[in-house]
């Protein structure tokens, strides 16, 4: 009997501990890769670093970002926190 319990007490505390926990994080990296895929040349990104710039070029695994005149940087695609502004194509 005391094993039972024990055992429907650790199936429920790994039930809270997946609901709690587990499942808000896989929701949370999946908005983070539909929002990575959506970019496209002109939005306006934040690195995970604070750096802003602008995306010109889109390849494969990374991001061409200017960061200032003259100044272009390439970025990991896992490495964009957030978008500032996406183009204007991209809002209609």
């Amino acid at each position: 009997m005391g094993g039972g319990v024990m055992l429907v007490f650790y199936g429920l505390l790994f039930a809270a501990m997946y609901f709690l926990m587990i499942a808000p994080q896989r929701k949370k990296q999946k908005e983070l890769q539909k929002m990575i895929e959506s970019l496209s040349t002109g939005d306006e990104v934040v690195t995970t670093a604070g750096i802003y710039g602008t995306i010109t070029n889109v390849k494969d695994d990374r991001f061409v970002v200017r960061i200032a005149d003259n100044t272009k940087i390439e970025v990991g695609k896992a490495f964009i926190g957030t978008v500032v502004t996406k183009t204007t194509a991209e809002k209609k």
